[in-house]
């Protein structure tokens, strides 16, 4: 069995959205099967932004992200739910990784120029919510948003294999079709993918 993390990435704080209830229907799949289930709800956190590579490398990690840092060590698995806004994830999000997933504890410069992974061993599932269909988004925009997320954050920290569920026209899609994707979200969860 296997501990899971998931970080929930919608920017409400009040919930009620399809990502919440996406995450709500993976952690019970989860469960079900005998995993262990670690939540990070990012809308409630108040985390200030980075501004500068001076407080990206060297200012303390923040307290307010101590339960976020302990579970992200004790997880093998992380899976993160969003909904994309304006091409990407959320500034909650992002502000929320930058904060958590600095030097020291991520990943380590090494003195010829390069990095070390510290995050190894760890796999993730990115579900990303959107308006548009998500053919479009994989063919006309080529994911752009997500891949900032699953290659230029997850994979840069060690994190791998990183797999994507990308669930478009959500406006849409009737009862029957949410249903299914609370039950792929329940399957997911039980295999920890």
């Amino acid at each position: 069995m296997a501990t899971i993390l998931i970080i929930q990435g919608h920017p409400d704080p009040g919930g009620g959205h399809l990502c919440h209830a996406l995450a709500d229907a993976y952690a019970a799949g989860a469960e079900a099967a005998g995993h262990t289930v670690l939540r990070v709800e990012v809308g409630g956190l108040d985390v200030p932004l980075l501004r500068s590579q001076h407080d990206f490398r060297h200012a303390p990690p923040l307290h307010a992200l101590s339960p976020a840092r302990a579970a992200l060590v004790e997880a093998e698995h992380v899976a993160f739910f969003f909904p994309l806004w304006l091409g990407g994830m959320p500034a909650v999000l992002k502000g929320f990784l930058e904060q958590l997933l600095r030097p020291g504890f991520a990943f380590d410069y090494l003195e010829d120029g390069g990095t070390r992974m510290l995050l190894e061993g760890r796999s993730a599932r990115v579900v990303v919510t959107m308006g548009m269909p998500g053919l479009i988004f994989r063919l006309w925009y080529l994911e752009a948003g997500l891949a900032a997320l699953t290659r230029n954050i997850l994979g840069f920290v060690g994190f791998s294999p990183v797999r994507a569920t990308v669930l478009g026209g959500i406006e849409a899609a009737g009862e029957a079709k949410r249903r299914r994707w609370l039950s792929r979200m329940d399957a997911l969860g039980r295999a920890a993918r």
